[in-house]
């Protein structure tokens, strides 16, 4: 039988022995050493009446501190880590025995004067400060160490803000024993606090001084600790700072500093979406929370990037009940349990099927009775579509029909489905699939009570298959980071921006709008590839290479917002837009629709891009797109105008 006897711990025995060792020796310093300063160190002048009590009683007083020191913990505490509890301890046993030293006294006088009240004070705080040496000064020698030995492999650092938030991030790197940076100076634009100091550590000047200051102190990484800065403020500074070479940091937010929650820890690597020159979509939230509170709301492709966000955003907003559809149920998991964990109120089913099995949505559909839908589950991702275009037909537009019907039938009251730039004047078979949902959307408004909708929006950072974190991946194997083509636009929106459009889509819907965001100028890719490098603290070329690869099937150097024929109108929203729906011969398009589930079926998929062009004339795939190169040229060239403006 194996034994649970523990060995004997020699080491803890040893380090014990020496701390009741060195405070017994402290005792008695403290005793004798109390009478000497009341007597200004001279012996010859301490009464015999004095000396004999404290002498006759330091016995007992040893062994009864030594007792109080035990229970205390005071040979119990880790005084590598100590901190205010362990000190609070320590004041409390010397104090105690010093009521103890004044109490034992008074019996050991035996007739004699008393002892000077002056002697208990001082022999309180002698032991205290012996006692503290004792426990605190490992510490302190540790620490020094520790930052000895750090310094020698340190990091040098800017901070950007001397404000609160810098104020705290530098003096936890300043304090810290394990933190390999070493601030060697601040940056602010506030004039006032130019050459003064913070935690010892000098603000220079503004952020003119960035590049300078970088190069004269050999900076090696610059925190930009403002969270309360705008993204086009951050834009503007951090167009700054990657000129520097150096690596970036800054705290994700303002609502930080609300909640004191800025440190060391908090900090993130500085994004290439800080360097997108458009701040955050302003949406009516209480406009939001009217519609969904209360109701019953089904999320399509609910543990995708877009579908997560969605279930995130309208668990803020109270519904009655929220279902989570998607076909991979590792992704509908983890949406799940985060949901459970930040919301436990919810009413909340997680369930697996397929938009693309009739049966299991349109049971799921008779069986919760969803007020509103969003439509978030398609296939995506453009070049692998272009190698299986039956199966974007399948999922995408008859996964969307079969979803829509669902809801058609079973009193929906909002169908907010999501779309694509991509689907304008698409090259690329997910594009024209997403074309022909928009078609259906808006047909299927005009037959049946249900309010169907479409929200229209460019990349996503973030999001799954998206550039950046490839990009990431690349750079983080020393390289080369791949470009498709030189001059490849795109427009860029975060995944909260693109959620908070299809959630205000839902609240502005009459009925067959497309809803499309204005997202600013467009952005080259090999601008986000080489400020991503820059930021990551590497030089173009240099430390990681760019390698062009050509583009992708399917691919176009630029994505459109509006068919010329879609004509814009504004909402309440200025960043949001409608595009007017298009005449279209509804017979004739169900009936295209029936041709185009037939070769979505068969094995050849030969003939189903020629059935998608009859359906969506604006499509030209790659093998018919000479017709529109000029029409191309030029909307790339409106493009580039547009790029040349801004400031990347």
């Amino acid at each position: 039988m194996k034994s649970d006897k523990r060995p004997f711990n020699f080491a803890k025995f040893y380090r014990r022995a020496g701390l009741i060792v060195y405070d017994v020796l402290s005792i008695i310093v403290a005793s004798f050493f109390a009478l000497l300063l009341r007597y200004e160190f001279n012996i010859d002048l301490i009464p015999e009446e004095f000396l004999d009590p404290v002498t006759g009683f330091l016995p007992i007083n040893i062994i009864i501190t030594i007792m109080i020191f035990y229970v205390l913990r005071l040979y119990h505490s880790l005084w590598a880590y100590a901190g205010e509890t362990e000190l609070q301890n320590l004041v409390m046993s010397c104090v105690a025995s010093g009521i103890v030293n004044a109490v034992g006294l008074q019996f050991f006088r035996v007739g004699r004067q008393p002892v000077p009240q002056s002697y208990y004070f001082l022999y309180t705080f002698l032991l205290i400060s012996l006692i503290f040496v004792s426990r605190f000064s490992y510490r302190f020698f540790r620490s020094v160490k520790h930052k000895s030995e750090n310094r020698k492999n340190s990091t040098s650092v800017m901070v950007i803000g001397a404000g609160e938030a810098g104020n705290v991030i530098i003096k936890e790197i300043v304090n810290s024993n394990f933190s390999t940076m070493v601030i060697r100076c601040i940056i602010d634009d506030d004039r006032s606090k130019w050459g003064h100091y913070i935690q010892g550590i000098r603000v220079v000047g503004g952020r003119d001084k960035i590049i300078e200051c970088a190069d004269l102190y050999d900076i090696d990484e610059i925190i930009v600790a403002i969270p309360s800065l705008s993204r086009s403020g951050m834009r503007e500074l951090l167009a700054l700072c990657k000129e520097t070479n150096c690596k970036l940091l800054s705290l994700p937010g303002v609502y930080q500093l609300v909640n004191e929650d800025v440190s060391v820890s908090k900090l993130r690597d500085v994004e290439v979406e800080d360097l997108l020159g458009r701040d955050p979509i302003a949406v009516d939230l209480n406009q939001i929370a009217g519609y969904v509170s209360g109701k019953t709301v089904l999320v399509t492709g609910g543990g995708g990037s877009i579908g997560s966000e969605l279930c995130r955003q309208i668990a803020n907003h109270k519904p009655g009940m929220l279902i989570i559809v998607d076909i991979y149920e590792n992704n509908a998991y983890d949406i799940q349990q985060e949901l459970k964990k930040t919301h436990p109120e919810l009413n909340l089913e997680v369930l697996i099927a397929s938009v693309r099995n009739t049966n299991r949505i349109n049971r799921i559909f008779e069986t919760y009775k969803p007020d509103i839908v969003y439509h978030a589950a398609a296939h995506k991702h453009v070049p692998l579509m272009e190698d299986s275009p039956n199966e974007a037909i399948k999922n995408n537009v008859f996964g969307t029909f079969k979803t829509a019907m669902a809801a058609a039938m079973n009193g929906c009251k909002k169908f907010v489905m999501i779309s694509t730039d991509k689907a304008v004047n698409p090259t690329n078979i997910m594009g024209a699939s997403k074309r022909i949902c928009e078609m259906i959307v808006q047909t299927f408004n005009k037959h049946y009570d249900t309010e169907f909708v479409a929200v229209r929006f460019g990349n996503v950072l973030g999001s799954n298959g998206s550039v950046i974190p490839l990009f990431k991946k690349q750079i983080a194997q020393g390289g080369p980071v791949t470009v498709t083509d030189p001059n490849i636009i795109r427009y860029f929106m975060t995944i909260p921006e693109a959620v908070s459009l299809v959630m205000q889509a839902g609240a502005y819907a009459k009925g067959g709008e497309i809803f499309v965001l204005d997202m600013g100028e467009p952005v080259r890719i090999l601008d986000l590839a080489e400020n991503l490098i820059k930021l990551s603290g590497y030089k173009v070329g240099e430390d990681i290479k760019i390698e062009f690869t050509g583009l992708r099937p399917g691919e176009k150097l630029y994505e459109e917002m509006l068919m010329d024929e879609e004509g814009l109108q504004d909402t309440a929203n200025r960043m949001i837009h409608i595009g007017k729906p298009i005449d279209m011969d509804d017979m004739k398009f169900f009936g295209q629709l029936e041709e185009l589930n037939s070769a979505s079926k068969a094995e050849h998929t030969d003939e189903i891009r020629d059935i998608v062009q009859k359906i969506v004339t604006t499509y030209h795939p790659e093998d018919n797109a000479d017709d529109h190169t000029k029409e191309h040229q030029l909307a790339l060239e409106r493009a580039a105008e547009l790029i040349n403006e801004a400031d990347y």
